[in-house]
């Protein structure tokens, strides 16, 4: 089995709600061992003989999961063989509301927050991990999310009558692909405005970070 697929393996039993993962390769021929470490370098290995050790992290400082699969492909296109053992993994405590609700609860929840005369609205959806993003991003695609800062999600604008951004209803039914594949986090309303009347225009532009949105 190689190296990408061993880690499949062992990323799928990881505990529910994992933080970081404490990994060693075995390298099988001792031959290889320079070039195994090359190549996982970006991971910052550390190495004792035939054995390399890194880590990789779902949200802060490390590597991704992502970030591990690519680089232990690069060793199987070498044809690096070896045994990939877990050391140990540290569960984290979700941040709040972040992994308690689904994405269309908590977009329901804020829609009803707002006034009842509400035409536009800027909204953003934050992920629990990076992990998601790739994924989210296509599931999203209707609504034409846009990366924003540091934080792993997206911002979009929607319309409620007619505009620039995407139904209220198309939204719900967009986060709702998000739920129906496990992915987690929160969706939530930046700005909204009541009553606009666009003249000979798509709607209002709201500006942030010096960019209009």
């Amino acid at each position: 089995m190689g190296l990408v697929d061993q880690w499949q393996v062992m990323e799928r039993n990881l505990p529910e709600g994992w933080h970081d993962t404490r990994l060693r390769l075995v390298v099988e021929d001792e031959g290889d061992c320079d070039r195994a470490a090359e190549l996982l370098a970006p991971a910052m290995p550390g190495r004792r003989g035939k054995v390399i050790s890194f880590y990789t992290a779902r949200r802060g400082a490390g590597p991704s999961p992502a970030r591990i699969r690519e680089l232990l492909a690069r060793l199987d296109r070498s044809r690096i063989k070896g045994r990939l053992e877990l050391v140990g993994s540290d569960v984290a405590s979700a941040e709040p509301g972040l992994e308690r609700s689904t994405f269309a609860a908590t977009w329901d929840g804020e829609l009803a927050a707002l006034p009842e005369d509400w035409t536009d609205l800027y909204a953003e959806v934050e992920f629990a991990s990076t992990d998601y993003l790739e994924r989210a991003a296509l599931l999203l695609a209707p609504v034409n999310p846009a990366r924003y800062g540091s934080k792993p999600g997206f911002r979009f604008r929607a319309a409620r009558r007619f505009g620039y951004g995407a139904s209220a209803e198309m939204t719900r039914r967009c986060l709702e692909r998000l739920d129906n594949e496990g992915i987690h986090g929160r969706a939530r309303v930046l700005w909204a405005l009541s009553d606009t009347r666009p003249v000979q225009t798509q709607g209002p532009v709201w500006y942030t970070g010096g960019k209009s949105v």
